[in-house]
């Protein structure tokens, strides 16, 4: 990004950035009657997003986000850069193309006019057009170079490559693990404790592809990429999850998988040689489970704290691996929280994470945090953790699906 502008005009950046209160307001709105818009138009790009997330409000939420921010920055876009990339990365796993872009583009400024109405003068229609290519421009350079650095690694690939199921273990009542190997026997490519891949899944009856973002829950370098996914039930008037269910219903030992090659910015850093703390609730311990995995194997006196909270032991994936790395690793340190404990259910503390118990599991705020699970789960990891007076350059987290800000 060589200048903050990237050559719009004053007029421009100063009509883009009036209408900030609008995109406040009136954002959402917008971004859903885009995705309405787009895909009566484009119905073949049902093929790239998660209509799930469209149903349930997240994507649109999440893109007037950051329609709202380019605006607010328009003058300054190293400012949201960093966000840029995360988007980039999750772009770049969903083999998003330059193509896509003048899509999105022509798109947007429809559904701007349409909710707007009047108040979309033609003058705020041409600056936006010019604000979204230069935005576009931004995107689609990032990309490029992740692309081509995803290219250029041993083994690495673009777009989907297929990979066979060679082992698959029932880890709890919800979760199940799939173990996958390249079909075409090529090398495979290292990736960092946190990343994900993306699941094609070619369903029959389906009119469309459907594509899933999953953590990878091992470590690099074992010969395999390991994910660990929740069938998700119907629930709240939304329907069972359409992939997590195929994955563990139809897909078998000798299932034929295409996925994206491994990406995300959610990274474990190997270099910090402090006190590592992993906190996962539910399926959240899947990036965890890599951290720990990794943490073990390639940094072994480094001490780690691993804490879990779930419902019960039935849920619970990974347990006695988590167990069996405690019981052999005296760095490393393991608790269990069940809020709905069963009889018989061995845990360290029943109900939620609290403050008072946190103090007596983690010695020290000067460590490197790290957490995933549910947003309740979240929320609350994050406000503890900031009571304890850790910094915010210590704590590192993960959102499934679109970005949403939890430190509110």
């Amino acid at each position: 990004m060589a200048t903050t502008t990237l050559g719009l005009d004053q007029e421009t950046i100063e009509i883009v950035k009036s209408t900030v209160p609008v995109l406040e307001k009136h954002g959402t709105n917008i971004t859903k009657r885009f995705y309405q818009i787009m895909f009566e138009n484009y119905p073949e790009l049902k093929n790239i997003f998660n209509l799930t997330n469209q149903r349930k409000g997240d994507q649109p939420k999440a893109l007037a986000n950051a329609v709202y921010a380019a605006a607010k920055y328009i003058d300054n876009l190293e400012t949201i850069l960093p966000v840029v990339k995360q988007i980039a990365q999750k772009h770049r796993s969903l083999n998003i193309k330059p193509e896509h872009y003048p899509i999105v583009g022509e798109n947007l400024l429809l559904a701007i006019k349409d909710v707007l109405g009047d108040a979309a003068t033609d003058e705020i229609i041409t600056a936006w057009e010019k604000a979204y290519g230069v935005i576009a421009d931004v995107f689609i350079s990032v990309e490029k170079e992740m692309y081509d650095e995803v290219k250029a690694s041993p083994g690495g690939w673009v777009d989907f490559r297929d990979f066979k199921v060679t082992k698959k273990v029932v880890e709890s009542d919800v979760i199940t693990s799939f173990y996958l190997e390249p079909v075409d026997t090529n090398p495979l490519p290292l990736f960092k404790a946190g990343q994900y891949i993306t699941v094609k899944a070619e369903i029959e009856d389906q009119p469309f592809n459907h594509l899933r973002q999953y953590s990878l829950s091992c470590a690099s370098g074992e010969g395999y990429y390991r994910i660990s996914v929740k069938r998700e039930q119907a629930k709240d008037e939304l329907p069972e999850g359409v992939v997590s269910n195929y994955l563990h219903n139809h897909v078998e030992e000798g299932s034929i998988i295409p996925i994206s090659a491994p990406g995300g910015d959610f990274i474990l850093d190997q270099d910090d040689s402090r006190p590592l703390v992993l906190m996962s609730g539910g399926v959240g311990l899947t990036p965890m489970m890599s951290m720990l995995e990794t943490t073990i194997k390639d940094n072994p006196e480094r001490k780690v704290i691993f804490i879990h909270a779930a419902q019960s032991s039935n849920v619970h994936a990974m347990k006695d691996r988590v167990k069996e790395i405690t019981a052999n690793n005296p760095q490393v340190s393991s608790y269990t929280i069940y809020d709905d404990p069963k009889d018989g259910d061995e845990y360290d503390k029943s109900g939620y994470i609290d403050l008072e118990w946190l103090r007596t599991v983690i010695p020290t705020s000067d460590a490197a945090f790290y957490f995933c699970g549910p947003k309740g789960f979240m929320r609350a990891s994050y406000h503890l953790l900031k009571q304890l007076e850790v910094q915010d350059t210590n704590i590192h987290y993960e959102i499934f699906g679109p970005a949403e800000d939890i430190t509110n």
